[in-house]
């Protein structure tokens, strides 16, 4: 064989051992020759068990005390034993925790007072006074509620106006009106029509709380999502989807917008009572909305119990915001001692380092709950940076004037 033909025989065998590694290669991974190799698809995953990390750079602050005392105005350290269809029902009162086992913490965050709106009504208020409020007169302090379940009886306007009277002679200094009123509350107590929220029943009870210069802390809807189908347009869905009774969608339900008209209209009726509305307004996705009601409604004030989910998504806007009526907002968190069931209502001193967090600093997505995922939307929120002047106010001032404290 010449030279010649010997390289080409070479040439040839070399190719074809060539060809038959590559051959063998694709048959091995299934794929055709000369096509690149296809991605493995990941395994389906549920959306509850998604827990996404985020891959953000960004400076993390641990504020692990409030730069200046705390008053937190909205807390529930004790609930009315009993209720039927979302109505409280008697005089008996359930303990979640003892000064004991708060105090400890209210000490180490810089609480320096804690508003325990559920007191109940008669008895079971005067045990909770007691407990707390007299205990420790500093620290706690106790609010009435309504005795709802006394109202199908004839007089129960001028009843309701005189236990208010009762309440504040045993030491209350507010009252707490739950959601109970608008949503829960009917003609029949439990049944027939549902009570409107400017109902003339309650004239005299709100009369009462002008006269004794009792605030009212008030909550009268949810976010706007609860009264929209959980489908897959809800930014909600996952939230309503584990807790279903908590949607106001359908039925017999008002709209959020007939409550919060509703309540507006108890507002200008009653200018001389200071009404609280708690988690911003009950509006909270709507700043321009509660904006407008401050300006109209010079006795209303807002808290942000469980709503820095919502302002810390926009930061700007609720910078301004909180600049703008820096004399109408207080701090409140709607802590619950041993609370399980909304990871944002519990009593933990990471509970606090968040809103202290989101007051203070600057820093960007950060969670606002202590909860491994989301409780309420699918977002992280970021700090306002606010001054010390409006942060005074906020965390103190503001709650002094409005309930009195020092006069």
């Amino acid at each position: 064989m010449s030279d010649v033909n010997r390289r080409q025989w070479l040439s040839r065998v070399g190719a074809a051992g060539v060809a038959a590694v590559a051959g063998t290669g694709s048959s091995a991974m299934g794929q055709e020759p000369g096509k690149p190799p296809q991605p493995v698809k990941p395994e389906r995953l549920a959306l509850e068990d998604f827990q996404p990390k985020s891959m953000l750079h960004v400076p993390e602050t641990k504020v692990s005390q409030s730069r200046f005392p705390v008053i937190d105005v909205h807390t529930h350290l004790t609930f009315c034993a009993r209720g039927k269809n979302g109505v409280p029902h008697g005089e008996e009162i359930k303990f979640l925790a003892s000064p004991d086992d708060l105090l400890p913490v209210m000490d180490r965050k810089n609480i320096r007072l804690m508003v325990n709106l559920t007191g109940n009504h008669g008895k079971g208020l005067e045990e909770a006074i007691q407990r707390f409020q007299q205990a420790h007169p500093d620290r706690f302090m106790v609010f009435t509620e309504p005795g709802y379940d006394h109202f199908n009886r004839p007089d129960y306007p001028r009843w309701q106006a005189d236990e208010i009277g009762r309440a504040h002679q045993a030491g209350a200094r507010g009252l707490k009106v739950l959601k109970a009123l608008g949503l829960y509350l009917r003609e029949g107590v439990t049944s027939g029509p549902l009570v409107k929220i400017d109902d003339p029943h309650f004239d005299l009870m709100w009369e009462s709380c002008a006269a004794f210069k009792m605030p009212v802390a008030i909550h009268i809807s949810d976010p706007e999502a609860f009264f929209l189908p959980i489908d897959r347009f809800n930014e909600r869905f996952e939230e309503l989807n584990n807790h279903p009774d908590w949607s106001f969608h359908g039925r017999d339900f008002p709209s959020n917008r007939q409550l919060l008209e509703a309540r507006n209209r108890v507002f200008a009726r009653h200018p001389e009572a200071a009404f609280i509305a708690l988690h911003f307004g009950n509006n909270a996705e709507n700043l321009a909305s509660v904006s407008e009601c401050l300006d109209r409604f010079p006795n209303m004030y807002v808290d942000f119990a469980a709503r820095v989910g919502e302002l810390g998504r926009q930061p700007r806007t609720a910078r301004k915001f909180f600049e703008k009526y820096q004399d109408r907002i207080m701090f409140g968190t709607d802590a619950v001692p041993n609370g399980t069931m909304t990871p944002q209502q519990v009593f933990s001193a990471k509970l606090y380092e968040i809103y202290y967090r989101f007051l203070e600093t600057e820093d960007e997505y950060f969670d606002y709950a202590p909860a491994p995922k989301p409780p309420q939307g699918r977002w992280q929120i970021y700090g306002l940076g606010l001054p010390e002047s409006i942060l005074r106010k906020v965390y103190y001032e503001n709650a002094e004037r409005v309930l009195g404290i020092g006069d």
